[in-house]
């Protein structure tokens, strides 16, 4: 009997995501901090530029995490929200602002990626051109 493989996202994969990440960020003048968590919610690699804010850290990886948790992008919660669907809410762990992107993989969510430092959309910008990098090299 053969076991199947189990995907995972390598630290060469997390550091694909955040070179893309920084190159992407510094094209636009932008100032962020990433992070890149395992499916687990565990950081592989985090990442502030000179400069970002210290608060960013913290928002960086509770979108993150959100986007583990309930295995979609946080934009979604920021629509709900600005719908005025004020009991998305009352889910924990959620984070209502663009920004926490799971990473798919054949259809396995093997982890996400967090960005903060500039305008939301910015940040969700940011995280899926990450993502989109690492997409390219496996396909």
């Amino acid at each position: 009997m053969q076991l199947p493989t189990e995907k995972r996202l390598t630290l060469s994969a997390a550091r694909l995501i955040a070179d893309t990440i920084e190159a992407e960020a510094k094209k636009n003048n932008w100032l962020v901090t990433f992070v890149v968590m395992d499916a687990g919610g565990h950081p592989i690699l985090l990442h502030r530029m000179d400069g970002c804010q210290l608060g960013s850290i913290e928002l960086a990886t509770r979108k993150a995490r959100a986007a583990i948790t309930y295995k979609r992008e946080t934009k979604v919660f920021e629509e709900r929200m600005a719908a005025g669907q004020m009991s998305t809410l009352a889910f924990p762990d959620v984070f209502p602002s663009e920004g926490g992107v799971p990473v798919i993989v054949d259809g396995a969510m093997i982890g996400a990626v967090g960005v903060s430092g500039v305008t939301s959309a910015q940040d969700g910008q940011l995280a899926r051109a990450g993502i989109e990098a690492l997409l390219k090299m496996v396909q």
